[in-house]
């Protein structure tokens, strides 16, 4: 097993991580619930956790999911503990459920500085992954909110449900639901000056600061000319469209096509957290991509990618798949700065889409190499392309 020698600053972790198996036990220190193999851009770091926080087996349909991430160190992990055997019963002061799941829902935050894991408790209140997020204290000491929006449909009122780290369980209040009727996507959840951002990419932003003991909800919509319909490109558009923090602003990144004009991507950036406005910040066609002699160099087929995610301190760059490859662009000056072979443990490579890799800033004791970390691919023979 080699260490990683010198750890990047931030990398591309990849959402679905490993299990250990009985023959891959080594890959796990003893005693610790995670490790994480750390490969700077644009190669795909990995996070490997035990059996006993994810006890089933890896699929393309059932796998754990690393739903955010912390320049802290917490990870936020979605881990189902199994199928059902009998009913999800939910029976609190302000809800009353009976219904049936196929799976035992499991939710954990893992300290990648210290290599532990907090299972969250009864995680049968939380509804849907897409709403859940993590969101650090502003006054840090490594405390945090998850938090989890549940909007009803048609009405003026929304459920937030919160855990803090301080109060160690759920709390539930009801919060003004500032929009019409209208599903709300569930294309995650960012977090952003101290602030929980709820993504919809056809329609709006939502966000609320859920420190405050009485939140309210501001709605932020998408900049001019990209509202789409209701359910338009519903399943896909996480593969032309993301929105992402970067040097230190929050950013829309698209390149989805409504008409048969040239592919594109463009990048706006939020005015200011308390703003609605964006500035469009640059545009590019991929034709011009495609023509510059760095892409020429790559070999690379002559056809529109997936989009990945965004630089989190360089916001001109931008992170594409294309067939088996990761590669980063330089858009405005239109060069490809990085290309290489990537690997995730699913899905498969048609499904990737921007929810299966997040950009992960380092905390510091990550980056110093004082934390556990494995790298067991350093000597994976992949194909890397010097641009």
């Amino acid at each position: 097993m080699a260490s990683a020698a010198s750890p990047p600053s931030w990398v591309i972790l990849g959402t679905v991580p490993r299990v250990t198996t009985a023959a891959t036990a080594d890959d796990l220190p003893p005693g610790t619930d995670l490790s994480l193999a750390l490969k700077a851009p644009p190669r795909v770091a990995l996070l490997t956790i035990p059996p006993r926080i994810f006890p089933g087996r890896t699929t393309p349909a059932n796998f754990p999911s690393v739903l955010a991430v912390d320049a802290s160190g917490l990870i936020l992990l979605k881990a189902d503990q199994g199928p059902a055997t009998g009913p999800t019963v939910i029976h609190t002061p302000r809800r009353r459920q009976f219904g049936w799941r196929p799976t035992v829902a499991g939710y954990f935050i893992l300290d990648a500085t210290t290599a532990a894991s907090l299972p969250l408790p009864k995680p049968e209140l939380i509804l849907h992954v897409g709403h859940l997020g993590l969101v650090p204290s502003p006054g840090g000491g490594g405390h945090y909110m998850v938090v989890e929006l549940q909007p009803i449909l048609g009405g003026d009122t929304a459920e937030l449900l919160r855990f803090s780290s301080d109060v160690g369980e759920w709390v539930s209040k009801a919060i003004r639901y500032p929009l019409p009727y209208r599903m709300l996507s569930p294309d995650g959840v960012v977090s952003y000056y101290g602030r929980a951002w709820w993504v919809d990419l056809s329609w709006c932003l939502l966000t609320c600061d859920p420190f405050q003991d009485e939140p309210v909800l501001r709605v932020v919509p998408l900049p001019p000319g990209k509202v789409l319909r209701c359910r338009e490109a519903w399943g896909v558009l996480d593969k032309y469209r993301c929105v992402g923090v970067s040097a230190g602003k929050l950013r829309f990144v698209d390149m989805y096509r409504r008409s048969r004009g040239p592919a594109q991507i463009s990048v706006w950036t939020l005015d200011d957290p308390d703003s609605t406005e964006w500035t469009l910040e640059y545009e590019a066609t991929f034709a011009e991509i495609c023509d510059d002699a760095s892409y020429k160099a790559t070999a690379l087929p002559r056809k529109v990618p997936v989009l990945a995610l965004i630089h989190p301190t360089n916001p001109d760059v931008l992170y594409f798949f294309l067939d088996k490859y990761l590669f980063g662009v330089d858009v405005p000056a239109r060069k490809v700065v990085e290309c290489e072979v990537y690997h995730l443990v699913e899905p498969p490579r048609e499904l990737v889409a921007t929810r299966f890799v997040h950009a992960w800033q380092l905390p510091r004791a990550l980056c110093s190499g004082s934390a556990k970390e494995t790298d067991n691919d350093v000597s994976e023979e992949l194909q890397q392309l010097h641009l």
